[in-house]
């Protein structure tokens, strides 16, 4: 017999009960584990078109396993905020509980910590963490295959549920709009919408069931998830802080860090790594930090304080005696001739100030010689270039030019300069130290174009009191009139020449070439020392 029912009023379900909350289609649920918001997303988006490996390895995981991409934001996010807020899992999506399962493990370890200290707030770590975490995103990804797939059965039942919801209000509507005028509705849409609404209790009966088993698989497989993220977690850890210092050794900063394309910093993070000198990173970052040290400590007779009296032509240090005679005409000639002859009497001063004042040059032996590893497998090469490094940064601290000369035969000369004013481009300074000729040692070609620097200098400029440092371990042939040549460029531009013999003493000894060419030589022994070159960055 048709009902009556009154339009204000819900239908009645089943066994009299009315409508419960299956009639309403419930919102949809996140998908996301990590909280965040669209800046977030939008620099996962720029950093994963950014990085190829990030893609392929979003690609090769989409292939096995589903809702990856979810996954990898995650861990992206999870790493580069500062404090990650993680979603409840109740309140996740049944499709993504795997997902929800791998961040906790991740987040929850305890060498989360060490990885966040390197990776928050800065994409492009963030980015490196999760390709370290590849392998064992894979392992825990097939150690919860099962969770995963009573996951999607969950997520399927849930839709399907939601679908049976959706339908309800239809029925009711269709019923309502078949009901008399009295309120009474046809016998067939009462039992449509009595159908739909034990489709909906049946379905969202499913649903929950569903979800109970999957989250029972889930716990089952988080024993197995939690234990392979722990060592992938600190391996991640280790990587990001050893690329971190790989760059502050080569003098790379934060901020020109943060202005570099995220594929540029991919590739010169390879090229740090792969590079001649890749291996010997902790080397090169001591050096640095030993000549920084250095600079802060002062530099013995140079100007300061007042000591005594000696003659020469320096203005600046005249006697008041002298000057008093510049106030009478008669004395001025004689005046002059003493100043022509440096004989003017001078306040002698002994005290602590930087010395150079022109281009700091570097010449870099790149015999074949230089290859040989000393103690600690450190190579000649290794430590020369390392020192150079440092005679880099010198040169920028006091605002001077630097110079590198790589040489080995007569005609292998390769000249590298970075100039007083301007950025060091990483990619300059990665030709230099990576570059090797191979051969013989000849000194007069680098020696030349060191000089022929230091006349443009000071030709154009007017600088003098420039810095030469030959680093070598071997000694060639030089002839009297070389040396001639050689000491009358000294005295004209006023340059100071370093050796630094390395692994050669018998280089330093009196009577050999760099003694004849040094104004200040040193032999250096033990390959795995900074400070043995110490005193050369408080004179240089």
């Amino acid at each position: 017999m048709p009902k009556a029912l009154n339009s204000t009023e819900e239908p009645i379900g089943p066994a009299g009960k009315r409508p419960g909350p299956a009639t309403t289609p419930r919102p949809p649920r996140p998908t996301a584990v990590v909280v965040a918001d669209r800046f977030d997303t939008m620099t996962w988006r720029e950093v994963h078109d950014g990085i190829t490996g990030l893609r392929d390895l979003t690609h090769r995981l989409n292939a096995r396993y589903d809702h990856t991409e979810d996954l990898l934001t995650d861990v992206f996010l999870a790493a580069c905020k500062a404090g990650p807020q993680l979603r409840d899992r109740a309140a996740m999506a049944p499709s993504r509980l795997v997902n929800h399962l791998v961040v906790t493990a991740l987040t929850d370890s305890p060498e989360f910590a060490g990885l966040l200290r390197e990776t928050a707030g800065d994409p492009y770590a963030a980015a490196m963490a999760v390709l370290a975490l590849s392998d064992a995103l894979y392992g825990m990804l097939e150690r919860a295959k099962e969770a995963a797939a009573r996951a999607g059965r969950a997520a399927e039942a849930r839709r399907n549920a939601d679908r049976a919801a959706a339908a309800v209000p239809e029925e009711y509507r269709q019923a309502t709009a078949a009901a008399d005028t009295d309120g009474t509705v046809p016998d067939e849409a009462a039992a449509a919408l009595r159908q739909a609404l034990g489709r909906a209790e049946a379905a969202e009966s499913a649903a929950r069931q569903a979800v109970q088993e999957a989250a029972q698989a889930v716990a089952a497989a988080a024993p197995g998830v939690r234990a392979a993220i722990r060592n992938a977690v600190a391996a991640a850890a280790d990587q990001a802080y050893e690329e971190a210092g790989l760059m502050r050794a080569w003098g790379v900063g934060p901020g020109e860090l943060e202005r570099m394309p995220y594929a540029e910093r991919a590739r010169l993070a390879e090229r740090l790594r792969a590079g001649r000198l890749g291996r010997f990173a902790d080397l090169i970052g001591r050096f640095r930090q030993m000549a920084a040290g250095e600079r802060a400590r002062k530099v013995e007779q140079a100007r300061g304080e007042y000591v005594g009296i000696t003659l020469g032509d320096d203005l600046s240090r005249l006697i008041p005696s002298e000057l008093a005679d510049l106030a009478v005409p008669a004395m001025r000639s004689v005046f002059a001739a003493r100043f022509a002859e440096s004989r003017l009497m001078l306040y002698d001063s002994r005290g602590e100030e930087t010395t150079g004042k022109g281009a700091i040059i570097a010449c870099v032996d790149c015999s074949y010689s230089m290859e040989e590893p000393g103690p600690g497998g450190v190579t000649r090469e290794a430590w020369a270039k390392a020192c150079a490094l440092a005679l880099l940064d010198q040169a920028r601290q006091s605002r001077r030019a630097f110079v590198g000369i790589l040489f080995s035969s007569d005609d292998s000369v390769k000249v590298c300069r970075f100039p007083a004013s301007g950025p060091v481009p990483i990619a300059d300074v990665l030709d230099f130290a990576e570059h090797f000729f191979g051969g013989g040692t000849e000194f007069r070609t680098p020696l030349a174009a060191a000089v022929r620097l230091l006349e443009e200098e000071f030709n154009t400029d007017g600088r003098r009191r420039g810095d030469i440092v030959m680093i070598t371990d071997g000694e060639c042939g030089i002839s009297e009139q070389w040396m001639r040549s050689w000491n009358e460029a000294k005295h004209t531009l006023g340059f100071r020449t370093f050796g630094v013999a390395v692994g050669a003493p018998r280089a330093t000894g009196p009577g050999t070439v760099l003694d004849a060419l040094c104004d200040n030589l040193r032999s250096i022994d033990d390959l795995a020392e900074t400070h043995a070159a110490g005193d050369l960055f408080r004179l240089i």
